[in-house]
């Protein structure tokens, strides 16, 4: 597969737009927001293409990217959203709308399954049995040829996946219940900016 990356710094260029639906990753310093940073944002729009925007960590002015975070026109695909919701709510101070999230998307579709990463839904809706070995390399400097590619990856296959995965919520009456619950996730993710981890629904 040939892949269009480009490699932004800063700020996605003033030419670019997108209509309809984009699949969008980060990349982090860690998994704490409280200590790790936002590094990276990634945008695809389905046609094998990945926009690798690479965040100025002392100044998170991106205002063409705000601009397609906030428009709610556009309907964004994230593989575990809450996590990038909650990075992108403290550094770029934006409330994404419009999201559809393929990790909650196959954990109420694929029922028959108890694997619900992105390299699982790839391998199984592709056949593609990608390699996660990058996810844990360091983002937050310059970026090898490897990485770049390893970040597209990400991106370049949701809008397939969200296609089979919606296929199966709508075959197995499940789609009424997925769309009810992705209306929390905001919400969720509030419960996580104020420190909320747990389950707040056990007993």
């Amino acid at each position: 597969m040939n892949l269009d990356i480009k490699l932004h710094k800063k700020d996605l260029p003033d030419e670019i737009e997108f209509s309809d639906k984009i699949a969008i990753d980060c990349e982090f310093t860690g998994l704490n927001v409280d200590r790790d940073r936002l590094c990276l944002v990634q945008i695809s729009s389905g046609n094998n293409d990945a926009h690798i925007i690479q965040l100025d960590k002392d100044n998170y002015d991106a205002p063409n990217l705000k601009n397609i975070l906030n428009n709610k026109k556009l309907n964004k695909l994230f593989h575990f959203a809450r996590a990038d919701l909650l990075f992108i709510k403290k550094y770029l101070e934006v409330d994404v709308e419009n999201i559809n999230c393929t990790k909650i998307m196959s954990k109420i579709a694929r029922s028959y399954s108890d694997k619900h990463g992105l390299k699982d839904l790839i391998k199984e809706f592709e056949g593609i049995d990608i390699s996660k070995q990058l996810q844990t390399s360091d983002f937050g400097g310059e970026l090898s040829d490897k990485q770049l590619k390893y970040c597209a990856q990400d991106v370049i296959y949701l809008h397939k996946i969200y296609d089979c995965l919606k296929k199966i919520l709508i075959r197995e009456n499940r789609i009424d219940i997925y769309e009810k619950t992705i209306k929390f996730i905001n919400t969720r993710v509030e419960l996580d900016f104020a420190s909320f981890k747990e389950d707040i629904w056990s007993h």
